[in-house]
């Protein structure tokens, strides 16, 4: 058996590797042979889309092999005698999940068949859409597998999966009580670590039930946002951040940023919020893992304290989610519908250098109090860090010229973004082997990108009952009722947000709550553009938030630290941010006057 899962990782690793390979590759075809005024390959985009969809599905599948699947709670707090339990129970409930979704995409499959839909080339939709019932099936059997090592762990988990049997061919009952009871056994294992795609996607599944609706909605719905035209943004951009890192461009324009703020007081502290600013692709967690254990070091060589400097590397670890490439703000434009993806990181530029400087600042204030090294400006090394690092520092130029100067759009920007850093680190600074180390970043990056894009599909299945049962009527409703004004409304909606942030990734906040919050935002006439800001800087700040905010986790994790010393440690950044929400909230001129300049 062993060796069965040994040669189907190696062939999902292999098929991962050519999926996100030709969606980086046919952008660029597309794009060249339109400006060369030539026919391209017919399809190319839509097939493209699908190849989202194949990474999505390979991703989550190879995440789960490696039990690496995104959870809501680290679990670090389960007593060693119920370790085995909870596993089983955790592992158990995740296969009875994932394979209700496999029954459920088998339906949206056979619904494929019947309506005979083609792409391009007549190839038919349903061939491609069968990567959905085989992703969930090896989610199921890896849950299992993954149960222990006793045949007793693993059969005790596949018992589970009597419990979707059972309310398939029941009769319906009457009353809410199976849907209460289903709904705290998911939120439990959420609490002992089930991951977020079966917490929301079980959930999802009961209402559903309970209203009578469909299984299969849950699928229709992820397969719609999976292959919609921007989405494929997200592993492109995600591929260049892989690459980057991988070849030591962090290396570099570290050495950059120490340069250029050294100097300074606080110097060290300016460099690391910047940069990390900088690397912040799609999240905090690359980032924390990544650069934190390069990072910590240097500042407590230059006489910083470990608990300002673990706090600062949380604070920054998020930083960058307003500025281009951001996929939280790419995401949040296309599900939006509200806001072009252009304009919205127009306006969250200055909220994000002002996320920026207030954390510098504050690095700046203990760089000062504790006496920390500074090092001597050098135009000598400042022009040879800047030579050195200069193909890495034309890479934003060049999306940003390709994405703003109408040659390319948004995805086939992303394909520039990896192409681009691909020749720069494979063959211009050779720190990176197309043969040694291309199909290793591939794979992870796909892990990464594939877990995030299970989560934000079964989210929008649940978003869709929110829909169907009209909880965004509901809540306007509710508001003009109880005659909230403008100021107090954004009040509690900075509160829910950073409740939810703490407990729910950026991405899955935003397929589940922009439909709730758009509704009462145009009634008080919050500009859209403000509004989206306004969100995410609050699931930025989110990361943050105890009990289990996804920086406090990655930082306790990394850094070998308990909790309750990362919340001390974070708390003096967190009420910096948590300064800079408000104003980003309250003053809307910081968003709005940059779009207005700009005429967007």
């Amino acid at each position: 058996m062993t060796r069965v899962w040994r040669t189907l990782g190696s062939g999902e690793k292999a098929v991962a590797v050519l999926a996100i390979s030709l969606a980086s590759l046919l952008p660029i075809i597309t794009m060249v042979t339109r400006l060369a005024g030539v026919r391209g390959i017919p399809g190319s985009m839509v097939f493209v889309q699908q190849l989202t969809l194949w990474i999505a599905f390979l991703g989550a599948a190879l995440a789960a092999s490696g039990d690496r699947l995104l959870g809501m709670s680290a679990n670090t707090f389960v007593p060693a005698k119920w370790a085995v339990p909870v596993r089983i129970f955790g592992c158990g409930l995740t296969a009875a999940i994932a394979a209700s979704l496999c029954w459920a995409s088998c339906q949206f499959v056979a619904t494929e068949i019947s309506i005979g839909k083609t792409l391009a080339l007549g190839v038919p939709s349903w061939v491609l859409a069968l990567v959905m019932p085989l992703g969930f099936l090896l989610i199921t059997l890896r849950a299992i597998n993954g149960a222990g090592s006793a045949s007793r762990h693993r059969l005790a988990a596949a018992l589970f999966l009597l419990a979707p049997l059972v309310m398939y061919f029941a009769p319906h009952p009457e009353g809410t009580a199976v849907l209460w009871i289903g709904c705290i056994v998911v939120i439990a294992g959420a609490v002992l670590g089930l991951p977020i795609f079966a917490t929301l996607g079980g959930i999802a599944l009961l209402l559903l039930w309970q209203v009578g609706q469909p299984a299969v909605d849950v699928p229709d719905n992820a397969y719609s946002l999976m292959v919609s035209e921007f989405l494929p943004s997200l592993p492109l951009y995600t591929l260049a951040g892989y690459l980057l890192v991988e070849g030591g461009a962090s290396t570099r324009l570290l050495r950059v940023y120490t340069a250029l703020f050294g100097w300074l007081p606080g110097g060290l502290a300016i460099t690391t919020a910047v940069a990390f600013a900088i690397f912040t692709f799609a999240g905090s967690g690359v980032t924390i893992i990544s650069m934190g254990g390069l990072m910590l070091p240097m500042l407590l060589k230059a006489r910083y304290t470990q608990q300002f400097s673990i706090g600062l590397i949380n604070g920054s670890g998020s930083l960058g989610l307003l500025f281009p490439p951001s996929l939280p703000v790419i995401l949040y434009a296309i599900y939006a519908k509200t806001v072009q993806i252009d304009t919205l990181f127009v306006g969250a530029f200055v909220p994000g250098l002002l996320m920026v400087a207030m954390v510098s600042a504050w690095g700046v204030f203990q760089g000062v109090k504790c006496g920390a090294v500074r090092s001597r400006f050098s135009f000598a090394e400042a022009r040879q860090a800047l030579w050195v690092a200069k193909w890495e520092l034309a890479l934003p130029v060049i999306v940003i010229v390709g994405l703003f100067g109408g040659f390319g759009l948004l995805v086939e920007a992303g394909a520039i973004a990896v192409v681009y850093a691909f020749i720069v680190e494979c063959f211009i600074m050779r720190g990176f082997s197309l043969h040694r180390d291309f199909p290793r970043v591939a794979v992870e990056c796909v892990t990464v990108v594939g877990g995030v894009l299970l989560i934000i599909g079964v989210a929008k299945g649940l978003t869709y009952y929110l829909a169907i049962q009209d909880v965004p009527g509901f809540l306007t409703n509710w508001v003009a009722a109880h005659n909230l004004s403008k100021y107090q409304f954004l009040l509690l909606l900075n509160v829910v947000l950073l409740i939810k942030g703490s407990f729910m990734d950026v991405f899955s906040a935003i397929i589940v709550m922009v439909p709730l919050i758009q509704p009462i935002a145009a009634r008080f006439g919050i500009d859209p553009v403000q509004m989206g800001v306004i969100f995410l800087a609050n699931l930025e700040l989110g990361y943050l938030t105890p009990p289990i905010g996804m920086n406090l986790c990655l930082s306790a994790y990394r850094f070998k630290q308990p909790m309750t010393a990362v919340y001390r440690a974070t708390l003096p950044v967190y009420v910096i941010l948590l300064i800079g929400v408000l104003l980003i909230t309250y003053v809307p001129e910081l968003t709005t006057l940059p779009v207005k300049w700009l005429g967007l």
